[in-house]
């Protein structure tokens, strides 16, 4: 993608405060790829208030530099009725509510699925933005939704349940759920970082005491997001 001038900034303050990318996601708190994500991939497309001030202060200068330029507003707005009709109307979401693509890929809790076809939306679902911001703490963007397949997550997690991955969480500290790719297909498993291990390890682990516990180089290891809801069907 064409870099916008704040992304050239960030790439350009870096450079000369001696930092990098990954120093920079760590200091504002994120995955090591999160700055990466935003500069080169435009994910999010335009840093939130906290991100922005977080990397404003590493980078040593004020928050508005860091603002990205607003579009402007079309001079007549549509009532509240109206956009809620349009919603009804054209398939559109509702007021408050934001769209989380459901992914036509079953995370195995066990054997494993192929990793072909993780963005191929199948259906939307709509969780209202307070949710989304205050239950799951994420952004709609990072938010995918995909199935279960598997017992190994039993009684946590069934087969057939669908999961709200957070793909901007991909470092396991806190220790967690996570969807990953372990080599051999995408499975859900808990997840934790192996203290003092070098090169880094991670302890991967199912809830069903049928299934063996095992461990994997963390470069090895493709961290998909961490779980951050569950649904079941009764």
């Amino acid at each position: 993608m064409e870099l916008d001038p704040i992304r050239l900034k960030v790439l350009a303050l870096l450079k000369d405060r001696g930092s990098d990318l990954r120093k920079a996601s760590l200091a504002m708190g994120r995955n090591a790829a999160y700055v990466h994500q935003y500069v080169y991939r435009g994910s999010p497309k335009v840093l939130s208030e906290d991100d922005r001030v977080a990397l404003a202060e590493h980078l040593g200068i004020d928050e508005d530099e860091l603002r990205h330029q607003a579009r402007p507003r079309p001079r007549t707005r549509p009532t509240r009725r109206a956009r809620r009709v349009a919603s009804a109307t054209d398939g559109g979401p509702l007021e408050g509510f934001s769209k989380i693509p459901e992914i036509d890929v079953r995370a195995s809790a066990g054997p494993g699925a192929l990793l072909e076809g993780f963005e191929e939306t199948k259906d939307v679902w709509y969780f209202p933005d307070t949710m989304i911001r205050h239950e799951f703490r994420s952004r709609a963007g990072d938010l995918r939704i995909i199935t279960i397949d598997g017992d190994s997550m039993e009684p946590v997690l069934s087969s057939g349940d669908r999961i709200m991955i957070d793909t901007s969480q991909r470092v396991p500290v806190p220790p967690g759920i996570f969807v990953i790719w372990d080599g051999m297909g995408i499975v859900a498993k808990r997840i934790e970082h192996i203290l003092s291990s070098d090169p880094a390890q991670l302890r991967i682990m199912s809830v069903n005491p049928d299934y063996e516990t095992y461990e994997r180089d963390a470069e090895e290891v493709h961290v998909i997001g961490r779980v951050v809801w569950s649904a079941r069907r009764y």
